[in-house]
Order: C-alpha cells, then sequence, then structure tokens
C-alpha cells in the first residue's frame, strides 16, 4: 500500500524553527517528486516546496525560499521541510504529496499531479 505519513509538527514561537518529516511507505522516491504544501483555515492549499524524483532538482515559493528547505535521506525514504524564521503567517497544515511522474529533474507546485496525499501535520506559530 502506497503511503505518505507527515511529522515534526507542534507549536513554535515566532522565529523559532521545525523540521517536518515525509516519510515514504510502499513505494521508491526514484519514481516519484515529493512536494510539500500548506493550508491555512479558509485558504486555499498552496505550495511550499518540491524535491525532484532524481532528487537533484529543487522548486521553492520565492516568499519563503530563504527560510524552507526540501531535502531527502540517502535511503529515499524520508523527505524533510526545514523551516526557520517561522511567522505566526506560517500557521496551517503542512501536507506532503507524491507526484508518479517521468520527469526525473524537475518537479512542480502545482496541486493537480499530486495524487497521494498524506495525512498532514498541524503548525502552529505563536508567543
Amino acid at each position: 500500500q502506497l503511503q505518505l505519513v507527515e511529522s515534526g509538527g507542534g507549536l513554535v514561537q515566532p522565529g523559532g524553527s521545525l523540521r517536518l518529516s515525509c516519510t515514504v511507505l510502499g513505494f521508491s522516491l526514484d519514481y516519484y517528486a515529493i512536494a510539500w504544501f500548506r493550508q491555512a483555515p479558509g485558504k486555499e492549499r498552496e505550495g511550499v516546496s518540491c524535491i525532484s524524483a532524481g532528487g537533484e532538482t529543487t522548486t521553492n515559493v520565492d516568499s519563503m525560499k530563504d527560510r524552507f528547505t526540501i531535502s531527502r535521506d540517502r535511503a529515499k525514504t524520508t523527505v524533510y521541510l526545514q523551516m526557520y524564521f517561522l511567522e505566526p503567517e506560517d500557521t496551517a497544515v503542512y501536507y506532503c504529496a507524491a507526484d508518479r511522474t517521468s520527469h526525473r529533474s524537475s518537479c512542480t507546485l502545482d496541486v493537480v499531479p499530486y495524487s497521494l496525499w498524506g495525512q498532514g501535520t498541524q503548525v502552529t506559530v505563536s508567543s
């Protein structure tokens, strides 16, 4: 069974850091681009960062690229989202998603291609 499991969310003060993890079960990252999305209350889901199936290419939203970094482990079982200098506006449910793709050197932050989603992890930035 193909599955994504997020973890690492929680409550953090403004200016703090968190690292989210997305563990993949039942498939190899060699054939899937992985992206992080987030959805705040009353807002649409938005792309944050993605990493290509080959692992060499990442794409980040301009407004977050200096604070958020996506990576994956050498075992190709977990994708991380390292978040620094968190702001209250970063409060949202964060989801990871997988896109089965033949494009090993690119990824997209468009939600449409992503067919497999995790359950989400809550990130709350508040003092």
